[in-house]
């Protein structure tokens, strides 16, 4: 079975999970479209959230990344948590880094972007190596082969037509 059982008292509100014993890839295909589209939606709010600039009004925020704003400077959460609920910030959210010099934030910020960059290649060598046996030799020992297609996230519940 494709899902695990739930127990305790929400067990019965929420769909199941995946089963841990499937691959990535097929535990995102056992999602609900629903769970998937919450994760969408999510992303696409801090998206627009980023667009913004972090300001709810006009002159608010940080300039538009495509107009001067430092790369990877993602706007505060400040506006959202004064006129909506209480959110914590994205980036250094306990204000541990307020402190810091500008040397020593340039350098943390260098390090983000290349994880960030490090991160991107690992998750498409582990696609990689799930789709195609024997792609990236040294995760054969621990892929797991998927038949699905890795790259349409929606393709086994969702069309538009």
């Amino acid at each position: 079975s494709p899902t695990s059982t739930s127990h305790g008292p929400t067990a019965s509100m929420a769909p199941p999970l995946p089963d841990v014993s499937l691959s990535p890839e097929a535990q995102w295909d056992a999602l609900p479209v629903e769970a998937k589209g919450q994760i969408f939606l999510t992303i696409a709010c801090l998206e627009i959230w980023d667009e913004m600039g972090g300001g709810i009004r006009d002159g608010e925020g940080l300039p538009h990344y495509m107009n001067g704003r430092k790369p990877g400077q993602y706007p505060s959460m400040g506006g959202f948590r004064d006129n909506v609920h209480f959110a914590l910030d994205l980036f250094d959210p306990f204000g541990l880094s307020k402190n810091k010099s500008e040397a020593a934030k340039e350098e943390g910020l260098i390090k983000e972007l290349n994880n960030g960059r490090l991160a991107m290649i690992g998750i498409l060598g582990f696609l990689a190596a799930d789709k195609v046996e024997g792609s990236v030799p040294l995760l054969t020992s621990i892929a797991r082969p998927y038949a699905g297609e890795p790259m349409a996230p929606f393709s086994a519940d969702f069309s538009l037509f």
